[in-house]
């Protein structure tokens, strides 16, 4: 025997996230609502500048100016310029040491260049600290007579090398911006994948120190509300039956058990009615593809029982002394251990009890 849970649920797409716009500027674009924003396409502009859609971990979480900074943030760029297409030279591997550069100056006089010109006055230069091993004559940001400190390239990161600044540069004059090999915090927006945008929070012209739109994952799935108290019933990989508006019927599993506990609507505070969202991801998503967001019921599958003897509820009688009895033809009243309760049957055991034997059960 098994039993089945149902709770009811909502299907819609996973992950939502909402997107600020950078401190200043106006937006003069933005992707539509239902769009899907693959790497390498921009979400919005903001006074013309893109922000584009890289894919990865880690978000840019600084300014990338200098030859010889290392971390994730550049691994991520590298990551995504090879991806695109674009040849990014070859990366120091892990245990390397760096000597980071000053911070690039910009060049008024670059902006009407090509590549190729920008590539032959940076050949005319000195070699960056780091790469022929010189010493730099300034920190990044810092005193100008100061050697910023050597880093060593640690598991996961990237190194933001001379051929990478040029691969910047080529894609940016590919996407729009101003090819100076610089990247901002607000150029990028990181994902893990391909997004899908939701919601349009803003118009062009509206100031972009704000929330401009919401995105999520491409995919669906259902998230169903679980009491608390009854969450260790329920665990990953369960498998799940999804029951559409039109009592059509789907597949799925567990994928996600939240760690976050919500109070009831109600503001109470018992514990029975503070719920954890489940994830259920479905199995089959071609089955929902025309439903962006639809309340559903979940039929969780709970435990079951093989080669175990079940009789309806309605047999079990409540004996004086506590615990359970079955009457069987003749009247007689025999005692019975009972386990596991589903669809109106229950598991029982006992002295006496066998296979095919005639009980009393009310109707």
């Amino acid at each position: 025997m098994s039993g089945t849970r149902e709770i009811e649920g909502t299907l819609g797409y996973t992950s939502p996230r909402t997107l600020r716009g950078p401190g200043q500027g106006r937006v003069t674009w933005l992707a539509k609502q239902g769009t899907t924003v693959e790497r390498g396409r921009p979400l919005y502009r903001v006074d013309e500048r893109p922000a584009v859609v890289f894919h990865g971990s880690t978000p840019l979480y600084r300014r990338l100016d200098a030859v010889g900074l290392t971390g994730r943030d550049v691994r991520v760029v590298a990551d995504n310029l090879k991806a695109l297409g674009y040849d990014i030279g070859s990366q120091p591997p892990s245990g390397t040491r760096i000597q980071p550069s000053p911070p690039a100056v910009p060049d008024p006089s670059a902006a009407g260049r090509t590549e190729e010109e920008r590539e032959e006055t940076s050949a005319s230069q000195p070699p960056p600290a780091g790469e022929s091993g010189a010493p730099s004559s300034a920190a990044p940001g810092g005193d100008p007579g100061a050697t910023p400190p050597p880093v060593t390239v640690k598991e996961g990161d990237g190194v933001l090398t001379s051929s990478l600044m040029a691969a910047v540069r080529r894609w940016q004059a590919t996407v729009g911006m101003q090819p100076t090999g610089v990247l901002d915090v607000s150029d990028v927006v990181v994902t893990q994948a391909a997004v899908r945008v939701s919601e349009v929070l803003v118009q062009p012209g509206d100031e972009a120190a704000t929330e401009l739109m919401t995105v999520t994952a491409t995919t669906k799935s259902v998230t169903v509300p679980v009491e608390a108290l009854d969450i260790g019933s329920i665990k990953r990989k369960q498998r799940v039956t999804v029951v559409l508006p039109d009592r059509s019927e789907t597949r799925g599993r567990v994928s996600a058990i939240s760690s976050v506990i919500r109070g009831g609507q109600d503001g109470a505070d018992e514990p029975g009615r503070s719920k954890i969202n489940v994830t259920v991801a479905l199995d089959d998503p071609e089955a929902v593809k025309d439903l962006d967001s639809a309340p559903v019921e979940a039929r969780f599958e709970a435990e079951s029982r093989e080669d175990v003897l079940a009789v309806p509820v309605g047999a079990l009688l409540a004996l004086r002394e506590g615990g359970y009895a079955l009457r069987v033809a003749g009247g007689d009243l025999v005692p019975v251990e009972t386990g596991m309760f589903a669809e109106g049957l229950v598991e029982i055991s006992g002295k006496g009890v066998r296979e095919g034997m005639k009980v009393e059960a009310t109707a």
